[in-house]
């Protein structure tokens, strides 16, 4: 039974635990010699046991009162009505129940238990954490990503129809006690933000662009990089980091990294966001600047001029500059080519999809650098 009050010190709580001793105590057997005892008998012991301690308390209080009076026959009166009090209490002092109080609790406990008005967490760190993690989901996007990067997962989410696939990347959340939820199909939607979901989502932490001298550290002697002017479609990137993957393109120059990374780029690329990594230059033109420095050839691309596909002979170390559908690439990254391609067709359409386009041009490369 737990029982609380209220003192100087604050909250204290209190713990009533009873004694074997003091059970035995309570239950005391009748002395064979007197034919008196049980419970009686041990008050009476106790009395006994206390007179001479109450004596002392008496002669204290005298002194107390005495020759210093005033304060100190205050402080003897006070005493005394402590005693008294005790005394008064002995009957509960006699239970079989003692009294174990715990420590006097905190002033700063007591004002989390009543509700503080600081937040727990600064409302500060919790929006810099959100603009730092970003949310993937579909089933081939999420499978690809435990395998290349487990580290980078916050938080996940499952339906319990594709839990048999993920036993491997259940085992190990729950070994690395990160947070996971198997939850139904509507509620999966909420946390994922669209219905398209595949049965699973996870929060991961971003991936940071990569500078381009970094990137030009490590470059192979055949590497082909794609540079993407203002396209941002999510779709269409997706479908971009797809194709790259398949034909064996690691680099990206974007002028915005976090956008390889929104989840209907990621799941559309079924996996292939993995196997790329965005680079990121002081701005567009100077990161092309930079790999023309580095011994690469930087290629555009026109629908109405440049050398048809079918009869260039691509280099080894390129850059393959594409724009956005509608305006195409701007002057002044297009002025930067070393050579410009163009896809023969039929004249029907204007142009391309740039990730259908993009699919056709590295096929090229591949097949003639692989």
């Amino acid at each position: 039974m737990n029982d609380e009050f209220k003192g100087k010190s604050g909250k204290v709580k209190v713990m009533y635990v009873r004694g074997e001793d003091e059970g035995q105590k309570g239950s005391r057997a009748p002395n064979p010699r007197t034919g008196k005892g049980g419970r009686t008998a041990a008050r009476q012991e106790d009395n006994r046991r206390s007179g001479p301690r109450s004596g002392r308390n008496n002669e204290e209080g005298g002194r107390n009162a005495g020759p210093r009076g005033g304060r100190n026959s205050e402080e003897g009166g006070r005493s005394a009505g402590r005693r008294n009090d005790r005394e008064s209490s002995r009957g509960y002092e006699d239970s079989p129940w003692r009294t174990v109080s715990r420590p006097p609790v905190s002033e700063e406990s007591l004002s989390d238990e009543a509700g503080s008005s600081k937040p727990a967490i600064d409302p500060e760190q919790i929006r810099r954490q959100r603009q730092e993690e970003t949310r993937v989901y579909g089933e081939n996007a999420c499978q690809a990503l435990f395998q290349s990067r487990p580290e980078s997962i916050v938080r996940a989410w499952f339906v319990q129809s594709v839990t048999p696939r993920f036993r491997e990347t259940l085992r190990w959340l729950a070994a690395n006690r990160k947070a996971y939820h198997v939850v139904e199909d509507a509620e999966l939607a909420k946390a994922s933000g669209t219905e398209h979901h595949g049965g699973v989502c996870f929060i991961i932490k971003k991936r940071m662009g990569m500078a381009v001298s970094e990137w030009l550290s490590q470059a192979e002697a055949k590497d082909c990089v794609l540079a993407l002017e203002d396209v941002s479609n999510p779709h269409n990137l997706g479908g971009i980091m797809r194709s790259c993957a398949h034909f064996g393109v690691k680099g990206l120059l974007v002028n915005d990294a976090s956008l390889l990374e929104s989840g209907a780029a990621v799941r559309t690329a079924e996996g292939g966001a993995e196997h790329v990594q965005a680079i990121s230059g002081e701005s567009f033109s100077e990161g092309l600047e930079a790999f023309r420095k580095a011994g690469y050839t930087i290629v555009t691309t026109s629908s109405h001029e440049g050398t048809p596909l079918a009869k260039a002979e691509l280099p080894a170390k390129m850059v393959l500059v594409l724009g956005q559908e509608r305006e195409g690439l701007s002057d002044s990254a297009f002025q930067q080519g070393d050579m410009s391609l163009s896809i023969g067709g039929t004249g029907n359409v204007e142009s391309l999809n740039v990730s259908v386009a993009t699919g056709i041009l590295l096929a090229e490369w591949w097949r003639q650098n692989a």
